[in-house]
């Protein structure tokens, strides 16, 4: 079964220096039939003008990822963690037990990231913070895995698997073994399964054994890769 999301479909706010695309309850946003799928909590879509970003707020016990797509990305933490991301770079911080922390846009130029959220498979543990860049060349016309609780990349607590691809010329696969996936298409055009999905669709993947992701246009993807059951912390 594969759910396609339009992005006009999505919570939306808008402010003089953000705006962001929500695709699950956020904020001021609530609605019963969509505040989760699985451990995934959140999904925001978002757009940051120069020198505008989130001062100081908390988190505790979710596990944040962040991926710069366009522009440049400052983070401070109360762990004295200082990190500067790019594009094609990716951020996990695990907020455990509980962290302040600061986001801005670090250029003069427009900011776009998407940022996921996690519920984690333990609760109360010490905050972690890690970055990593991932180049063009490691992801063209495959599915490549940056972030995973069982394979050697970054780490997650939970049991969940991030992949990012780059279409252009090739149809690429993934099994899912009995486990279910989100799919958000970041720029382009392509077919998941024969269904046309355009940029910033995204689709809900369950009970299918395979999927199939066919480029149209040249694209970028995001796959997450999820137990249909998961250990909780609520």
């Amino acid at each position: 079964m594969i759910k396609v999301i339009p992005n006009v479909e999505n919570f939306l706010t808008k402010t003089d220096w953000l705006t962001s695309f929500h695709h699950f309850s956020f904020g001021e946003h609530y609605d019963s039939t969509k505040v989760n799928f699985g451990p995934l909590r959140v999904f925001n879509d978002d757009v940051i003008n120069p020198g505008e970003g989130f001062g100081f707020h908390p988190h505790h016990d979710m596990e944040i990822v962040t991926c710069v797509t366009e522009g440049i990305l400052e983070h401070r933490d109360d762990f004295g963690n200082h990190g500067i991301i790019k594009e094609g770079e990716i951020q996990r911080m695990s907020a455990g037990s509980g962290v302040f922390h600061s986001e801005y846009n670090h250029s003069d130029k427009i900011l776009k990231l998407l940022q996921i959220w996690i519920m984690p498979d333990k609760k109360g543990i010490k905050p972690e913070y890690e970055q990593r860049k991932f180049s063009k060349e490691q992801r063209q016309d495959k599915l490549l895995c940056v972030i995973s609780q069982k394979q050697s990349t970054m780490h997650l607590h939970q049991d969940v698997s991030f992949y990012i691809a780059c279409l252009e010329s090739k149809k690429i696969t993934h099994e899912l073994k009995g486990r279910m996936a989100y799919l958000f298409v970041i720029d382009g055009k392509i077919k998941l399964n024969g269904i046309e999905l355009f940029g910033k669709d995204s689709a809900m993947i369950q009970k299918e054994e395979i999927m199939e992701m066919t480029p149209i246009t040249k694209s970028e993807i995001m796959l997450l890769d999820m137990p249909e059951s998961f250990t909780s912390t609520d």
